[in-house]
C-alpha cells in the first residue's frame, strides 16, 4: 500500500478500496484459464481506467482486489467496472460459463452492488 498521496492537478488523495465478490451459486469455476483470463481483464480494466490495482487474489470461489482509484470514481463505479466488464466478456468466451449460468446475458457474479 502507497504511504504518499497520489497528486492530480486540484487535488492530492489516497483513496483505497478492498472489493470481494463471489460467483452466483459460490460455485468454483474461477480456475485455470478462467482464474488467469480474469486476472488479464482486472490489469486492463485497471490501466484503461487509471486505477492501481495494489493487490489481487482470485480464489476459485471469490475475488480479492485491492485498488488505489482516483477520486472521480464513486466506489459503485469502481465495483461496476470490475464487476460489470469481466462478467460480460467471461462469459462470452468461455461456453462452460454460459451453460452453468444460463446463457450469454446472465451474469456471472451474485448480487450485489454492480
Amino acid at each position: 500500500m502507497p504511504n504518499e498521496a497520489n497528486h492530480s492537478p486540484h487535488s492530492a488523495h489516497i483513496i483505497n478500496y478492498h472489493l470481494v465478490w463471489i460467483p452466483r451459486d459460490r460455485k468454483r469455476v474461477l480456475v485455470g484459464p478462467v482464474e488467469a483470463r480474469l486476472k488479464e481483464l482486472l490489469a486492463g480494466i485497471a490501466t484503461q481506467y487509471g486505477v492501481e490495482i495494489l493487490a489481487v487474489e482470485v480464489m476459485s470461489d471469490h475475488v480479492h482486489l485491492f485498488v488505489s482509484a482516483p477520486p472521480k470514481f464513486s466506489p459503485a463505479e469502481i465495483v461496476r467496472l470490475f464487476k460489470g466488464i469481466p462478467s460480460r466478456k467471461l462469459t462470452k468466451e468461455f461456453e462452460s460459463l454460459r451453460c452453468q449460468y444460463w446463457g450469454e446475458h446472465a451474469t456471472l457474479w451474485a448480487e450485489g452492488i454492480t
